[in-house]
C-alpha cells in the first residue's frame, strides 16, 4: 500500500498497522511433506516431538507479549473511531497488522475477501410519552428496519407470555396490534420470527424484552429477514412497559435507525510452509470489534493470544508434521460472517483435511469463569455433542488445565462464535472462552474467585472494552492452552481416536441468555 495516496486518517492508521516490530522471524520451510495422513509420525516419534513441543511453546509464550499485541489493536482503534469493526478503517488495520507481523515470521499468509453489509446504529430511542413519561434505554437489533428520521408515537401492545412468545400467529390477537408496537418477551424462537410474525399481525414495530438480567443485544440475522424496526430491552424494562400496558393503554416514542452497505471485508489466514495438509491443525479468533468500543477483551485477547503462540512457534524453526493454520475472523460479530464464507468455500476434499478447529474468543475476562467447550454433552445444557473428536479435544483441555491446578467447566457449544460453521461441517471442534454478559454464580465465584452476581465481563460490547479489561492472569492461561494444543497437534492427533468415557457434569453457558440458534455470543438471535 502507498500511503502517500491515502487521506490523512487512513494515512495514520496504516501507519499504527505497519510499525515495525523485532527483527524479522523466519519459520522454517520444511520439505515436501512425507508424513502420511495418520495421526502421528512413524515410529511412534509424534507424540514424544509433539509433547516436546508443547512444553516449549508453553514456557516460552507469555501474556505479557501478547499484551503487545493488545496495546498495538486500542492505538489502531484510537485512531479509527474508538472500534475496529469489520469495514471500517480499524479492522483494516487490524488485519494489516496482523498480517505484516505474520509475515515476517515466515509464515504463508493471505487475505480471504468477502462482501458483507456493513451496518452501523444511528438512532436508538425508546421514550414513554404516556402515562407516566420516562426514557428507556434500547439496542437496535442488527439488520433492523429503520423508522423515519424523528421515528414514530404509537401505542404497546404486549404479546401474552408462555414458553414460545410471539413465535406462532395464534398469540397476536386479530387486531390487537395493528399500528402499535409489539412488546415481546425473549425465548423460544429467532429475533427474526418474532419481529416477523409481529409484522404480520399488523405491528409498526417490536421490542423484544430480555429474558435474563442484562441488556439484550440482538441480531434478526440479515438485512431480508427484516420486517419492521426491532430493539431490544432489559428485562426489567420490559416487564415494566407490560405491567403498565395492562393497566391501560402506554405510548411511546420509538426511533430506531441503521445504516446498512455493501463492503468487503477480509479474514486473515497464516499456515506453516511445511507439514502434511492432509492433516491440517487450525485455530482461529475474530478480529473484528463492535462499533461501541475498541473490543480488547472481544475479541482482541484471542487474537492476540493466537498471534503470540504463532510467532513463538515460528521462533523454534521446528517443521511440523501436520500443517497448522491460524485465522483471524472479520465480521463475526455480525453473525460468524467470515468464518461461514470461509468454510462455504471449501469443496468437501478441503474439509476433509482439517483435522480438527479450536477457537479461542473473549479469553481474559475480568470476572472470568474458565469455560472449555463440551465436545460430549456431559454437561447436558443447550446443545447437543460436537462431531466425533470434540469430546477427546475437550478432554485433553481438560487435562492440561488439570495438570496446571487450574479450575474449569464445561461451555455449551451455543453456536454463538466461530467454531459453528466448523461443527456444522463436520469437523471436530473445541477451545476455550471466559465469559461474556453472563453473571458468575456464588459457586463460581468461589471457584475462580471474582465477584458473584456480576458479569463475567462487565464492559461487554462498551467502550470500556479496552486495555483495563483484561485480566492478565486468566489471559496467560488461556494462551497456555493455545499453546499446549499448537505443540501437541502438530505433531501429533492420536489421541483425536481415543476413547472417552463421557461423565455427567455441570457447565455454564458463559454467556446471557440461555440457549441460541444461530450467530455468535456477542450477536444473538432468540
Amino acid at each position: 500500500m502507498d500511503l502517500r495516496t491515502l487521506p490523512p486518517a487512513r494515512r495514520a492508521i496504516a501507519a499504527l498497522a505497519a510499525a515495525a516490530l523485532a527483527t524479522p522471524l523466519l519459520l522454517s520451510a520444511a520439505s515436501p511433506a512425507t508424513a502420511s495422513p495418520s495421526s502421528s509420525s512413524p515410529g511412534g516419534s509424534g507424540p514424544a516431538k509433539g509433547a516436546a513441543l508443547a512444553r516449549q511453546l508453553v514456557k516460552r509464550s507469555s501474556a505479557h507479549d501478547a499484551r503487545a499485541h493488545l496495546e498495538r489493536f486500542q492505538a489502531i482503534a484510537d485512531a479509527s473511531g474508538g472500534h475496529r469493526a469489520a469495514g471500517s478503517p480499524g479492522h483494516d488495520a487490524s488485519a494489516e497488522y496482523v498480517k505484516g507481523v505474520l509475515r515476517k515470521a515466515g509464515y504463508r499468509v493471505s487475505y480471504e475477501p468477502f462482501e458483507f453489509t456493513y451496518i452501523e446504529t444511528l438512532a436508538e430511542k425508546l421514550a414513554v410519552v404516556a402515562p407516566h413519561p420516562r426514557e428507556v434505554a434500547i439496542k437496535a437489533m442488527s439488520y433492523t428496519k429503520s423508522t423515519p428520521v424523528g421515528g414514530i408515537t404509537a401505542a404497546v401492545a404486549a404479546v401474552p407470555v408462555d414458553e414460545t412468545t410471539g413465535c406462532e400467529a395464534s398469540d397476536y390477537a386479530s387486531g390487537t396490534f395493528t399500528g402499535k408496537i409489539a412488546l415481546i418477551k425473549r425465548g423460544g424462537c429467532a429475533f427474526a420470527a418474532k419481529q416477523a410474525a409481529a409484522a404480520d399481525a399488523g405491528a409498526v414495530g417490536a421490542i423484544v424484552y430480555n429474558n435474563t438480567d442484562g441488556a439484550l443485544s440482538g441480531t434478526l440475522g440479515d438485512a431480508g429477514a427484516a420486517r419492521i424496526p426491532t430493539g431490544g430491552v432489559t428485562r426489567a424494562d420490559g416487564e415494566a412497559l407490560a405491567a403498565e400496558a395492562a393497566r391501560g393503554e402506554v405510548r411511546v416514542g420509538f426511533e430506531i435507525r441503521e445504516l446498512q452497505q455493501k463492503r468487503t471485508t477480509n479474514n486473515v489466514i497464516a499456515e506453516t510452509r511445511g507439514g502434511d495438509d492432509r492433516r491440517t491443525v487450525m485455530l482461529g479468533a475474530h478480529l473484528d470489534s463492535v462499533i461501541a468500543g475498541p473490543g480488547i477483551n472481544d475479541n482482541g485477547s484471542g487474537s492476540a493470544g493466537l498471534l503470540e503462540v504463532a510467532l513463538e512457534l515460528a521462533k523454534t524453526h521446528k517443521k511440523p508434521d501436520h500443517k497448522i493454520r491460524f485465522a483471524w475472523w472479520s465480521a463475526e460479530e455480525l453473525g460468524l460472517l467470515g468464518s461461514k464464507a470461509y468454510v462455504g468455500g471449501l469443496s468437501e476434499a478441503q474439509r476433509d483435511r482439517i483435522a480438527l478447529y479450536l477457537n479461542f474468543d473473549m479469553i481474559a475476562s475480568p470476572n472470568h469463569g474458565q469455560f472449555v467447550y463440551d465436545g460430549d454433552n456431559s454437561d447436558g445444557v443447550g446443545e447437543g455433542p460436537g462431531p466425533e473428536g470434540s469430546a477427546q479435544i475437550e478432554r485433553n483441555i481438560n487435562d492440561f488445565l488439570d495438570r496446571r491446578g487450574a479450575p474449569h467447566e464445561g461451555t455449551d457449544f451455543t453456536g454463538r462464535s466461530d467454531y459453528g460453521p466448523f461443527i456444522a461441517a463436520g469437523i471436530p471442534s473445541g477451545g476455550t472462552f471466559t465469559g461474556a454478559e453472563g453473571v458468575k454464580t456464588a459457586g463460581q465465584a468461589a471457584k475462580y474467585g471474582g465477584t458473584a452476581g456480576a458479569a463475567y465481563d462487565a464492559c461487554y460490547h462498551a467502550a470500556c472494552d479496552n486495555l483495563s479489561n483484561i485480566d492478565m492472569s486468566t489471559f496467560g492461561t488461556n494462551i497456555d492452552v493455545i499453546a499446549n494444543a499448537v505443540g501437541t497437534y502438530a505433531y501429533d492427533l492420536s489421541s483425536l481416536t481415543e476413547p472417552v468415557e463421557s461423565v455427567p457434569t455441570e457447565g455454564d453457558a458463559g454467556s446471557g441468555g440461555g440457549l441460541h440458534d444461530d450467530h455468535d455470543h456477542d450477536r444473538v438471535t432468540e
